[in-house]
């Protein structure tokens, strides 16, 4: 069976099996083989099979090389041909032993959305649909947006009527996460000047012909307000920051693509990645939690990966690692700002590759999982100082939410008071001066802080307390005096934080914004909204 061996750098990475039909090589996530790099193009380019051979077919900005030529729209491959790709390097084998499957990750196509989600900030979610644009025919300069998983293409009774000479289902578009998929109806369709023949990936500025129609694959990218919802599985909150917040969660769910969870400890971003899991498609899976932090260089791979039996010392038994346990489900990966360097690569590979091997084993697995991450840690600025590879960044934060500290959405500490105390009494209310004490105070431990403090003061004062009760210092017993004025409003917080990073990067607003971890549009918004630019 063909193949491509990916390298980066000289060091062997993967080996990617062709099947019949196209291949798509990017850096977005939707592709069949994602390689995170800014060097790379959303969708660089393909391979597909052709009566004549194999192909490699550019749809880059740059250009693709092919044994470090630049090659036109479309180039034969042939045994040995080494494809160039920013930093990866591929080799194409037209015939390669064996069967192991390809390295992409299973698909639940009955599930998922229509839609790409391309961006997401505090203030609004990008999304990207796919469309037809008629260049011929009845139906020419229309445009017709693809709303449903499936649209059927023909006559009377087809979603999409082109005229009336056409059965129902000539030809059938699926629509997977934005990605259009031509399949074969009953009448002869063309795409790209190929016939259909199998279901076969589209691409914008293809044109696909059934009949005397010709209509152009083209995307519509629009942004939509973040909205609101009132909760989220088992968070609650009344503040705009956090039904903000809701809304975007509720948002992402749905989608495989990989979500970077990035806010102060104590915020909740571990109930975040379970609701995420709770309301996704993958509800029925496990859901498995690892903390990057607790997990020792030499088990590294052990217990992200599994390990046979006799792979080292102790392992008397052959043991499945997270990936493994996540099959079909969701893997929570706290606090990965925490790995080592080393680590970071290992785990690269297996994102990048969708491929495990356990440790002293020799088969590859591809396990079928959803990556959720989370970190308190500033990985913008760990990158830029070497300390986190940048292509694990891009390739983690697809979908970067980040979740406000409790300081900047005070309105909901009454709400999650109430529902602290309802899992500690039975009925039990706080005391509008117990409330202000709470809302009076920063803290710096966030929701986890306020569970502990509720705590504290139930156990200690026998089931009631008021004021005097709460201890703010978690180290001390002694000071218990209630937390003075308010600190500063969210507002003028969001104004200080964006003041400061312009302020280290001498006024560039780009530079601002990654520190920030938003996007530079956002940014705009917000020197607007406060009335700094």
């Amino acid at each position: 069976m063909p193949a491509l061996d990916f390298s980066q750098r000289g060091k062997p990475l993967f080996t990617h099996l062709l099947r019949t039909g196209r291949t798509v090589l990017g850096r977005a996530d939707s592709c069949d083989v994602a390689l995170p790099s800014d060097e790379l193009s959303r969708t660089h380019c393909f391979v597909e099979q052709r009566s004549d051979g194999w192909w490699l077919i550019d749809r880059s900005r740059n250009g693709t090389k092919v044994n470090g030529v630049i090659v036109a729209a479309r180039h034969p491959l042939a045994e040995g041909d080494e494809v160039h790709l920013g930093p990866y390097r591929a080799v194409f084998s037209a015939r390669r032993g064996g069967d192991e499957g390809t390295t992409q990750l299973a698909h639940r196509v009955a599930s998922v959305p229509v839609d790409e989600l391309v961006e997401v900030d505090d203030d609004a979610i990008t999304t990207s649909r796919a469309e037809l644009r008629f260049l011929t025919g009845p139906r020419e300069g229309e445009h017709f947006l693809l709303r449903g998983a499936i649209t059927r293409l023909g006559g009377p009774g087809a979603d999409l009527v082109l005229d009336a000479s056409l059965p129902p289902d000539a030809v059938i578009l699926r629509v997977v996460r934005g990605r259009v998929l031509v399949e074969p109806g009953s009448c002869p369709a063309w795409l790209a000047g190929g016939r259909v023949r199998q279901p076969t990936p589209a691409f914008r500025g293809e044109a696909l012909r059934v009949g005397e129609h010709v209509a152009l694959i083209a995307e519509r990218t629009e942004a939509e307000q973040a909205g609101r919802r009132a909760s989220f599985h088992d968070m609650v909150g009344a503040s705009e920051a956090s039904q903000r917040l809701f809304a975007i969660l509720a948002r992402v769910a749905p989608h495989d693509t990989p979500v970077l969870l990035c806010g102060e400890s104590g915020t909740g971003k571990e109930l975040a990645a379970r609701g995420v899991h709770q309301t996704s498609p993958r509800a029925e899976g496990p859901f498995v939690a690892i903390n990057c932090a607790a997990i020792t260089d030499t088990l590294f791979e052990s217990e992200l990966f599994g390990h046979e039996r006799g792979a080292f010392t102790g392992a008397a038994t052959r043991q499945d690692g997270a990936f493994q346990r996540a099959h079909g489900g969701t893997l929570f990966l706290d606090e990965v700002g925490e790995l080592t360097l080393e680590g970071q690569a290992k785990l690269l590979r297996a994102l990048e590759s969708g491929e495990v091997r356990r440790v002293g084993g020799a088969q590859p697995e591809h396990p079928d999982v959803r990556v959720v991450a989370a970190t308190n840690r500033d990985l913008p600025q760990m990158v830029r100082a070497g300390s986190f590879r940048e292509d694990l960044y891009f390739r983690l934060s697809v979908l970067a939410v980040r979740m406000p500290p409790l300081r900047e959405r005070r309105e909901d500490i009454p709400i999650i008071a109430s529902t602290l105390m309802a899992r500690l009494t039975h009925g039990d209310t706080l005391s509008p001066a117990t409330i202000a004490s709470l809302q009076a105070y920063d803290w710096p431990g966030n929701v986890r802080e306020l569970r502990n403090v509720l705590t504290r003061a139930f156990v200690l004062s026998g089931g009631q307390f008021g004021p005097s009760d709460l201890v703010f210092n978690p180290w001390s017993f002694d000071n218990n005096e209630p937390p003075p004025a308010a600190p500063a409003s969210a507002t003028s917080v969001e104004h200080r934080r964006i003041a400061e990073a312009l302020a280290r990067h001498d006024g560039n607003r780009t530079r601002a914004a990654q520190e920030l971890g938003m996007a530079r549009s956002s940014l705009l918004y917000k020197l607007r909204k406060h009335g700094m630019g």
